[in-house]
């Protein structure tokens, strides 16, 4: 497709006022604004002759990418001979989920390196592009295309490929790889080493004498009295431990927060937490609910399974759906056949639902570990602290200082039945996740 430059309009377009002056001065040269705007014509015409035809296109695109981590994509594209003219634009159509703009657009530079010293490396150009995810599942590279100027820089010559590539947008992991956090748990969690922990722990190890510190409860009275002697229990931490994380997946969990849905930040979090705990020796699954439970996956053990946990935290819908607490959690404890810890990441923004949670919550208590993780709201705290300035932002601020003090008082309740909660920014929750699993497992809770 041949169109006509920003320049070219310009001139031609300045014919007219050229014209208008002539006439005005010179009523019988008034031609000379016409023979104007025909000679830009003409030199579009030479130029749209002269503009170089396209070798190749293509693009280098992973196929798998992370959500709100960079994709780099690489596009080159070889000219049939060298322009006079150096510009040349790029464009990449993409689904929603691969960025959010739905198409990319970019300078393409020479890439001297891309051919041999003795073939025209001036016809070769290249660039890279840096796509942000948005949105987990199936993303596709619809279209590639480009378009250079002629010598004289009057007309576009563009061309459009399908590409029909797709890329799979998995969860985020990149916490686990840092390496700050594979140090933390190389000396948080137990390894080669065994480590007894004193008077903590399930499963009964072995007698030691009693020494300052201990817990008074493990002492062992009958032993102490056949030896004469102050004897204590000795426990080791119990391994093969369920741990459940239940994700909320239903409309509040849908919102965004800092360009990514909150679903998104609770299943990073998860996954980080369900590393460590499949390194130390527990089993992980994971259940995902709206307004019905939508994925129930088995019980994992070891880092090696941890791809398939990841897996099905990739298949995780958005649903714009009313979250069914009640549904939910009476699902999940019937699929539970023995004591585990529970993890529920959800949010919540009335306090209808609240009441429903925490009732199907409370019967959950009675028999399993409960761990429950919400996101603050970073928005909301800013509107009820800011001062108001009008009538309208004093009405927003009241608003958001009521939903704010309903929803620490659901958090209230929720402690009140016994119930761990988690509330940090969403930077923080993934830490003090792990932080929290980590503390459970040095108690021997499970």
């Amino acid at each position: 497709m041949i169109a006509p430059t920003q320049r070219a309009v310009v001139l031609v377009a300045a014919g007219a006022p050229l014209a208008l002056v002539i006439a005005t001065l010179m009523p019988a040269a008034w031609g000379i604004g016409l023979a104007w705007s025909g000679t830009i014509l003409l030199l579009m015409l030479a130029d749209a002759l002269l503009i170089p035809k396209m070798r190749t296109m293509r693009i280098d695109i992973p196929g798998f990418g992370e959500v709100g981590q960079p994709l780099e994509a690489q596009m080159q594209v070889e000219l049939a001979s060298r322009p006079v003219h150096r510009t040349m634009q790029g464009f990449i159509g993409v689904d929603s989920r691969v960025d959010a703009s739905g198409r990319a657009l970019f300078d393409l530079d020479h890439d001297l390196a891309a051919l041999p010293v003795e073939d025209d490396a001036g016809n070769v150009w290249s660039a890279t592009v840096t796509l942000t995810p948005n949105r987990r599942g199936p993303g596709l590279v619809s279209h590639i295309g480009a378009r250079w100027t002629g010598p004289l820089g009057l007309v576009w010559r563009q061309q459009e490929r399908q590409c029909d590539r797709e890329v799979r947008i998995l969860p985020d992991v990149s916490p686990i790889r840092s390496p700050t956090v594979q140090l933390f748990l190389r000396d948080a969690l137990y390894g080669i080493v065994a480590r007894k922990i004193r008077g903590e722990g399930t499963e009964f190890d072995a007698l030691a004498d009693y020494q300052p510190g201990m817990d008074r409860r493990s002492i062992d009275w009958k032993g102490s009295a056949r030896h004469t002697r102050l004897l204590a229990k000795e426990y080791d931490t119990e391994r093969n431990n369920q741990i459940v994380f239940a994700l909320d997946c239903g409309n509040a969990m849908c919102e965004p927060i800092d360009g990514l849905a909150r679903i998104d930040r609770a299943v990073q979090a998860a996954l980080l937490t369900a590393f460590a705990a499949l390194k130390s020796g527990d089993r992980a699954a994971l259940m995902a609910f709206a307004a019905k439970p939508e994925i129930f996956s088995p019980f994992v053990n070891g880092t090696r399974q941890f791809h398939r946990f990841q897996g099905e935290a990739a298949a995780i819908e958005y649903r714009h759906q009313e979250t069914n607490f009640t549904l939910a959690m009476a699902t999940l404890a019937a699929r539970l056949k023995r004591r585990s810890l529970i993890v529920i990441l959800t949010d919540f923004a009335d306090t209808t639902s609240a009441e429903l949670m925490l009732e199907s919550v409370g019967r959950l208590v009675d028999r399993h570990l409960v761990l429950f993780v919400v996101m603050q709201d970073a928005t909301l705290e800013n509107i009820a602290e800011h001062a108001p300035r009008d009538i309208d932002r004093l009405a927003e601020s009241v608003t958001a200082d009521a939903l704010i003090t309903e929803k620490q008082l659901v958090i209230t309740r929720l402690r009140h039945m016994g119930v761990d909660v988690i509330e940090a920014p969403y930077q923080d929750i993934g830490t003090r996740l792990l932080n929290a699993y980590l503390r459970i497992k040095k108690r021997g809770s499970l």
